[in-house]
């Protein structure tokens, strides 16, 4: 609980840094899926409770979402997922605080294809990322959607051999979060 109250004031605290003329877009709904791929079974999740904050004037961005808020098809898989692997009591959030590289202007409608570099954290382990999307933004609402890979070895996120054909080294992680003009 106390790692949960932490990670909400330190993006708390970056969105308040925002200077007052800042062109603020927000999420509270974004979705956030991840596929498995092995020859023996497919294992996909997705979580429609991401939340995220962009700041167009700066190009910075920051998602934070709950671990346990993946479902799985199957309620063991999901069981397994939390407890198990990604140890969600121990380690609840996965977060990502970027900046877009690009020099776009989306406050202007139009598709960018972009490329946020920034840190992920997953499973307690921050590591540097650069995540490739694009961006459709129609002057006031924005939305992103990206394509990624996450090797499980990076996050100290551990298989047991026993189930080790069953699950990818290799995740592929896509999202699509629609922004809306912070008032």
């Amino acid at each position: 609980m106390k790692r949960i109250f932490r990670v909400t004031m330190i993006i708390g605290t970056w969105v308040a840094s925002f200077s007052a003329h800042a062109q603020l877009y927000q999420a509270q709904n974004g979705e956030v899926s991840f596929f498995s791929k092995t020859p023996l079974e497919n294992i996909d999740a997705v979580s429609k409770s991401v939340n995220s904050i962009m700041n167009v004037a700066t190009n910075e961005i920051a998602v934070q979402m709950r671990i346990t808020s993946f479902v799985f098809p199957n309620k063991l898989m999901q069981e397994h997922f939390n407890e198990n692997y990604l140890e969600s009591e121990k380690f609840p959030m996965a977060s990502f605080k970027g900046k877009i590289k690009e020099a776009v202007d989306l406050k202007k409608a139009g598709t960018y294809p972009v490329t946020a570099a920034g840190t992920a954290t997953i499973h307690g382990v921050t590591k540097p990322i650069e995540i490739k999307g694009t961006i459709v933004s129609d002057g006031t609402q924005l939305q992103l959607s990206s394509q990624f890979d996450v090797r499980l070895q990076d996050y100290q996120i551990d298989i047991p051999k026993i189930v080790f054909a069953k699950i990818a080294e290799v995740i592929e992680v896509k999202s699509k979060i629609q922004f809306t003009q912070k008032k």
